[in-house]
């Protein structure tokens, strides 16, 4: 019994002494890793909750008060949404305290990139102490967490557009005969891949012999955008290239397919009728990881973007013009260290994105309205998924042709 009880002491202080070794090895340049860490945490506990977790809820008073005793699926997606209420909470703070800092000399800058031994330790409470909250407000966040997730959308395409542009501006930058191929190969690529995967859609989705008018509509409408897309961008009056319009069709044709497999499985017109367990596992899995990579890419451009997401006081978000006093040596010196200190990127921002993509996971994991109902262990599946999808596409296409018809319209103003 001694033997056992130093065994497990021994075994806690190891792991104590991980935690701290691996807490104190995150540096200032790792500290946004460290946050993307922290939220795919919280998704892996959010899956395994929802599997496992309706044995328990059932027992706990305060959730289970109701009339009529929900279905177990109710309890699995209920411990979800707590989940993320607790991460929308705690990241939700950070950036409502990390509002103005545009310095490092700011004390909170010392809580952004450090004492992450106290975070960890303050997101668990945070994450406990929801599951003690009413049923009331848990439902009164599912029903925002729904504007909260198109918002994040939005500001995934924003960041999409900005890519786009961005890539094929650097590669037409080089002036090279090798990256116009690439260029020109690419964007034959993205073509004959969105035309092939409209045709699939039409074969899966429009089946002949059903009256399936509103998947025709969808997938007639993508390929208007993106016959849209490639007439204004050869328009002479536009200064746009091909590429871009390329990777906007297919993304456009992927959020269409998305809409069309979420329509619920009871419907005819839904080519993957009989293969309903495996498609939402495929599009929980595929979910799950496009929610990361899209707020670590959010990250990552938020700490590199000169412009988009810096402050508007920092030196990368524009040039001073006044002289300097000091000698030109010592006044580059100088210029240089204050400039080191100063931030480079929205810490406000940063935090907000985490707490949208919070209610995004959220909506993702238990179908967007589908908390209590039929869809049992289907995941973003149902008409609200459906209509969430189309409307991000739309969004997307009216987003992309606007960045080429606005320099047009607006001459006076910078894009």
């Amino acid at each position: 019994m001694w033997a056992a009880s130093c065994l497990a002491s021994c075994c806690a202080a190891c792991a104590c002494d991980a935690c701290r070794t691996v807490v104190s090895g995150i540096s200032r340049r790792s500290a946004r890793i460290a946050y993307c860490g922290l939220f795919a945490f919280s998704l892996i506990v959010s899956w395994i909750l929802r599997e496992v977790a309706a044995p328990f809820m059932e027992k706990i008073p305060w959730i289970n008060h109701f009339h009529q005793t929900p279905d177990r699926e109710w309890f699995g997606t209920d411990a979800v949404l707590r989940v993320s209420l607790g991460n929308f909470l705690f990241f939700t703070t950070l950036s409502f305290m990390m509002i103005g800092v545009k310095n490092q000399k700011d004390p909170r800058d010392s809580v952004h990139h450090g004492g992450w031994m106290m975070k960890i330790c303050c997101w668990f409470l945070i994450v406990i102490f929801m599951f003690f909250l009413p049923n009331e407000i848990v439902s009164l966040y599912e029903t925002t967490s729904k504007f909260g997730s198109g918002l994040f959308l939005l500001v995934q395409v924003v960041l999409l557009l900005d890519f786009v542009h961005g890539w094929n501006d650097k590669w037409v930058g080089y002036n090279e005969q090798f990256w116009y191929i690439a260029l020109f190969v690419v964007t034959l690529i993205c073509y004959v891949a969105t035309f092939a995967f409209n045709g699939l859609l039409f074969h899966f989705f429009a089946p002949s012999g059903h009256e399936c008018g509103l998947n025709t509509f969808f997938i007639v409408m993508t390929l208007i955008f993106v016959f849209c897309f490639a007439v204004v961008t050869l328009h002479p009056s536009v200064k746009g290239s091909i590429f871009p319009a390329s990777v906007l069709s297919l993304y456009c044709t992927y959020l269409c397919y998305s809409g069309l497999v979420s329509e619920p499985r009871d419907y005819e017109c839904n080519g993957f009728l009989n293969h309903s367990k495996a498609v939402s596992s495929g599009t929980l899995t595929l979910g799950l990881v496009t929610t990361v990579l899209s707020v670590v890419y959010s990250a990552v451009r938020a700490g590199s973007s000169t412009t988009l997401f810096s402050p508007p006081n920092s030196p990368r978000a524009g040039t001073g013009t006044g002289k300097s006093l000091l000698p030109l040596d010592r006044a580059d010196e100088h210029e240089e260290r204050e400039n080191a200190k100063h931030v480079t990127y929205s810490y406000s921002f940063f935090h907000i994105i985490f707490s949208l993509a919070s209610m995004y996971s959220a909506m993702l994991l238990t179908g967007w309205s589908t908390s209590v109902g039929g869809s049992g262990k289907l995941v973003d599946v149902g008409w609200v998924s459906v209509w969430v999808r189309i409307a991000t596409g739309w969004a997307t296409a009216a987003l992309f042709i606007w960045s080429l018809v606005a320099p047009i319209l607006l001459p006076d103003r910078e894009f």
